[in-house]
């Protein structure tokens, strides 16, 4: 089952320009595995929640002055606690 938030909808000068980004950025953040925009045909497209997760990395690079190489580990952190939370929650519903 797919959340609409998960729905691939912007291409990449879309939504770089929601995200006042140049597309350049947007094709760095993936190479640096910060995002993971869908592919159909091969042309990339954005979700909604793919673009909240650009404005996030925006605020946390340009206002706290996170660079790329802290950020990476963050995000890969953060994916890592959401595996755990869904193994988590998988062992407590079998009980």
């Amino acid at each position: 089952m797919t959340n609409n938030d998960d729905m691939p909808l912007y291409i990449i000068s879309v939504a770089a320009e929601l995200v006042c980004m140049h597309p350049q950025t947007l094709r760095l953040y993936e190479k640096k595995l910060l995002i993971k925009p869908k592919r159909l045909g091969g042309k990339r497209l954005y979700s909604q929640r793919d673009i909240e997760t650009l404005k996030f990395i925006q605020k946390l690079t340009q206002k706290l002055k996170i660079d790329l190489t802290d950020l990476a580990m963050i995000s890969q952190l953060q994916n890592e606690l959401e595996e755990l939370k869904m193994m988590l929650e998988r062992l407590n519903n079998q009980d």
